[in-house]
């Protein structure tokens, strides 16, 4: 019997059903969100800005596909093809530079005691395997030139560029720069309209920016956020020898990212993406644009010439800390670059700068930092005259320096190693032990700086220990380092006996020592304070 009338028991069901929705109260459903009209209003007038910025830049971003690379699997920067699975392809291939393990665990060192970071390292072994890569850039002049990140590109056979359009070019490789992750590629009989360039210098914690490129292989994309901080110089993206000044932003960027720009809210160029911190293979929120005004001026000189060659005054520099200007007769708050040492012959030397003198103005500009001062004048005009300001003896000075060629300048490299006896160990015997810094010194002679690799000429204290846990520790002192200057009355002066350094260090809490390393040729000042 159901089975015969099971259509028509259904049918009754569902007009029950219908009876009881119709007999319910009806709920208005609002058309839109509730909102103020005048907070709708700002949404809409925000949503239109990006749109705006989105349809302005698009035309002028490529995507970029390097084939034939030959790049080592586990450093290759993140443009081999690899994904979240480190054993599976990703689609698209990504084009972003990763960190390496290493230099995000030297980033995360900084942050977090040894065994509490959040992230596992993995090292793989490298080996060398033939693979394609795709990242992003941007159309930078009517000439056809485009530029990215050098490791983008970097051992490509083949260069193909893809415009908004779907047209794509073989392009040619102008020139590259490693030191600062910079490329510039040029396509012939291509005419697309070039983006335009912003002011990365005036760029402010808080403004609101876009990342474009092609993330993942997807093309044209936009990404929004904000500028999370400016001059990021001490991350080692780049290696101890490149030149980096990034603008680190929250806007997603992700592996394919690289090379494109970090436009403004004009849809103007501040930056060129580059890098990101991961512990995922993907965007956490870190990333790294370098900022326009630097790359702009090396990627005209890849133009110019197909290379960078890079300014230099000839000068070791080092940081100027809150103790260091206060040993030498300034506010603690001053900031500026430490001249450690000066070449000989260099144009620094020529033009009379010292060592101890301290750097406040590089072409009428503020120095905030000896990083900030080096990238400045790296990307200078050689043979060209600028004029510094800097303090020596607590006196402001000016003087004008002729630029002249990194490669024909021999500066004094932390890296140069310096053949020494391994076993060589100070005679502790001999040392005077001073508790309140937590080292022992001793005289330096002419057998003991043979043995350490300073020269039999050397004049100063060695150092014959240090203690665990001491202030000397704390600014890296270690045995077998040699302090040949103290800083007295505002001036770096020639330290020639034990006696002298006691006779000081009875008299104040805090002594600014210019120390050498047998592994270096050249020094740098620190400031030993008492332990408290």
């Amino acid at each position: 019997m159901f089975k015969k009338n099971a259509v028509a028991w259904v049918a009754v069901g569902m007009s029950a059903t219908s009876l009881v929705y119709n007999a319910a109260p009806r709920r208005s459903v609002p058309a839109i969100a509730p909102m103020a009209s005048e907070e709708l209003k700002t949404a809409k007038a925000l949503s239109t800005a990006f749109h705006n910025v989105a349809e302005f830049a698009h035309e002028s971003v490529v995507q970029i596909s390097a084939e034939g690379k030959k790049v080592p699997r586990a450093a290759s920067g993140g443009n081999n093809r690899r994904g979240p699975n480190p054993n599976g392809p990703m689609p698209g291939g990504p084009g972003g530079q990763q960190m390496t393990p290493e230099q995000f665990e030297e980033l995360f060192k900084k942050f977090f005691p040894e065994g509490a970071a959040p992230f596992k390292f993995e090292r793989q072994q490298q080996s060398q395997t033939p693979s394609s890569g795709t990242g992003s850039g941007f159309v930078y002049d009517d000439k056809g030139h485009i530029v990215t990140n050098n490791h983008v590109v970097e051992g490509a056979e083949v260069i193909k560029v893809s415009f908004h359009d779907g047209e794509e070019y073989i392009a040619k490789l102008v020139g590259r720069d490693p030191q600062s992750d910079i490329a510039v590629l040029k396509v012939e009989k291509a005419s697309y309209r070039p983006l335009p360039l912003g002011d990365s210098v005036g760029l402010k914690v808080g403004e609101l920016v876009m990342a474009v490129g092609s993330p993942f292989g997807l093309d044209s994309s936009f990404t929004v956020g904000i500028v999370s901080a400016t001059h990021r110089n001490d991350l080692g993206i780049v290696g101890q020898k490149g030149y980096e000044d990034f603008i680190q932003t929250d806007a997603a960027i992700n592996p394919g990212n690289s090379g494109g720009p970090l436009v403004d809210m004009n849809g103007h160029v501040v930056g060129v993406n580059s890098a990101i911190v991961s512990g995922s293979r993907g965007n956490d929120g870190v990333g790294f644009a370098i900022p326009i005004d630097m790359a702009a001026k090396l990627a005209d000189k890849l133009i110019a010439r197909g290379k960078v060659e890079r300014a230099m005054m000839g000068i070791n520099l080092g940081p100027l800390s809150p103790s260091l200007a206060r040993q030498f007769g300034l506010d603690p708050k001053t900031p500026g670059a430490m001249v450690q040492d000066v070449v000989a012959g260099s144009p620094a030397a020529s033009a009379g700068l010292k060592s101890g003198d301290i750097i406040t103005r590089f072409d009428n500009k503020p120095v905030d930092s000896w990083l900030a001062l080096r990238n400045r004048v790296s990307v200078s005009d050689i043979g060209k005259p600028y004029e510094i300001g800097y303090m020596r003896e607590g006196r402001e000075a000016v003087a004008k320096v002729v630029l002249g060629s990194a490669e024909k300048i021999d500066p004094l490299r932390a890296d140069a190693e310096v053949e020494k006896p391994a076993e060589a160990k100070p005679e502790p015997v001999s040392a005077t032990s001073f508790e309140q810094f937590g080292l022992s010194l001793q005289a330096i002679t002419p057998e003991l700086a043979d043995k350490f690799g300073y020269g039999r000429e050397a004049k100063g204290l060695l150092v014959a220990a240090v203690k665990e846990g001491s202030p000397a520790e704390a600014i890296g002192l270690q045995e077998g380092f040699l302090i040949s200057k103290v800083v007295k009355n505002r001036i770096p002066a020639a330290l020639t006996s034990v006696k002298e350094f006691q006779d000081l260090a009875e008299k104040a809490d805090e002594l600014a020592v210019y120390v050498q390393s047998p592994r270096s040729p050249g020094g740098r000042f620190v400031t030993l304070s008492k332990q408290k």
